[in-house]
C-alpha cells in the first residue's frame, strides 16, 4: 500500500482551463519525480481528452484512497465520477460552466478532507474561475477563502514565494482608495505573526527577518506625505518587535524590494496587492508560487489565472506548477522535521 504521508494531490482546477496541459506535460516529466508521488483531483475523462488533443500518449490510470499507485503512470482519482461532468467530451476549452465549477469545488473540498484524514501529505491546486465556482453556488472570492473555511481556519494569509522574493499582503483584492481605511494596528500585526511563524515552521527560518514596508512614497516622510506610517504602520512594528518578532520598517516601498532580494530580509510585509506584486512577479512571472500560510495544512499554488485563451493549446507554462509541487514538498519536510525536533 503507498504511504499516504509521501502523497501529494493535485487538484485539476477549472476542467476547461490549462490545468489538466499542466498536469499532463508535468507529470509526464522526471521533473516530477523525487521523494513525494502526486495524486490527480480530478476528470479521467477530461485529462484524456487534453491528451489526445495535445498529441500526448500518458498511461493514466483511477485511483482509490487506501490503494496503491502504479508507477509508470498517473494516477487520477475523481470525487464524484459521472456526475458533476457527465460528458466529458462536450466540453469546449475556454468556456467555463456551472458544471466545470461544481467539479473544480469537488476536488478541492476532497483535497483538503483527504489531508485531514491522513490520506495525503499536501495539496498543490491548478487555477479556478471565480465566476464558475459562484455560479455552482459557492460564495468564496477563490480557493484560499474556501480551504480555509473547510480547515475551520481563520489565522492565514497568502505569500508569494520565489528563490528571490517572498511577499505578504495586508490587504489583497482591494480598491486602492478602500486601503488606507483597512489598515490597523491588529491586522498588520496578525499578519506579521503569521508570517514569521511560517518563516519558521514552513521554510525552516529561525528568526526570520521581517521587512514591512509604507503605504506612502518615502514611507511618509515623516508625515510630510501621509500619517499611516505614524499612527499604524509604526506601532504595529513595536507590537512586533516586543512580542519576539524581528520586524523592521515601515521602509519606502521604492527601495526596500531590493534589500530583500540582496539577502537582507527573508520577506516583506507589504501594504496592498499591486504594492506586493508587482516587484514579485517581475522577478517570478513564470517560477512564482502561492502558499496559504497559517493554515494546518500545506496548501501551494500555481501563481496565474485559468488562462483560457490558451487553454487546450499545448503552449501553457508548467514552471509555476513544478515550482508549486516542489515546494510544497519541502514545506512538508520542513514542517516534520520541526515537528521531531520539538518532542526531543
Amino acid at each position: 500500500m503507498s504511504d499516504p504521508s509521501c502523497l501529494i494531490g493535485i487538484t485539476m482546477g477549472c476542467p476547461v482551463g490549462i490545468g489538466p496541459e499542466l498536469i499532463l506535460r508535468f507529470l509526464s516529466r522526471p521533473a516530477a519525480e523525487g521523494p513525494f508521488t502526486p495524486i490527480v483531483l480530478g476528470n479521467l475523462g477530461v485529462l484524456k481528452k487534453c491528451a489526445h488533443d495535445l498529441g500526448l500518449n500518458p498511461r493514466l490510470i483511477s485511483w482509490q484512497p487506501g490503494r496503491p499507485v502504479t508507477p509508470g503512470a498517473i494516477s487520477v482519482f475523481d470525487p464524484s465520477p459521472g456526475t458533476t461532468l457527465p460528458d466529458p467530451g462536450k466540453l469546449v476549452w475556454g468556456n467555463p460552466t456551472i458544471e466545470t465549477g461544481r467539479a473544480m469545488a469537488a476536488y478541492i473540498e476532497e483535497a483538503v478532507n483527504l489531508i485531514l484524514k491522513g490520506e495525503l501529505a499536501a495539496m498543490v491546486t491548478c487555477p479556478i474561475t471565480k465566476s464558475a465556482l459562484n455560479a455552482a453556488g459557492y460564495t468564496f472570492p477563490g480557493h484560499t477563502e474556501m480551504i480555509a473555511s473547510i480547515c475551520g481556519s481563520s489565522d492565514y494569509a497568502m505569500m508569494m514565494a520565489g528563490d528571490k522574493l517572498r511577499v505578504t499582503l495586508v490587504t489583497i483584492h482591494s480598491s486602492l482608495s478602500d486601503v488606507p481605511d483597512l489598515l490597523s494596528l491588529s491586522t498588520i500585526t496578525k499578519l506579521i505573526r503569521i508570517t514569521a511563524d511560517s518563516l519558521r515552521n514552513d521554510f525552516g527560518i529561525n528568526g526570520p527577518r521581517i521587512a514591512v514596508t509604507g503605504l506612502n512614497p518615502h514611507a511618509g516622510e515623516g508625515g510630510l506625505f501621509g500619517d499611516e506610517e505614524i499612527r499604524i504602520i509604526r506601532p504595529a512594528i513595536d507590537q512586533a518587535r516586543s512580542d519576539g518578532w524581528q520586524a523592521f520598517g515601515p521602509f519606502p516601498p521604492d527601495t526596500i524590494f531590493a534589500k530583500a532580494v540582496d539577502g537582507e530580509y527573508d520577506v516583506v510585509v507589504c501594504m496592498y496587492h499591486d504594492q506586493g506584486l508587482i516587484p514579485f512577479k517581475l522577478l517570478h512571472f513564470s517560477d512564482g508560487v502561492n502558499v496559504t500560510i497559517g493554515l494546518p495544512i500545506v496548501r501551494t499554488s500555481v501563481d496565474h489565472g485559468t488562462a483560457y485563451d490558451i487553454a487546450g493549446k499545448g503552449v501553457a507554462d508548467i514552471k509555476s506548477l513544478k515550482a508549486a509541487y516542489r515546494m510544497a514538498g519541502e514545506i512538508v519536510i520542513n514542517r516534520r522535521k520541526l515537528k521531531r525536533e520539538e518532542s526531543l
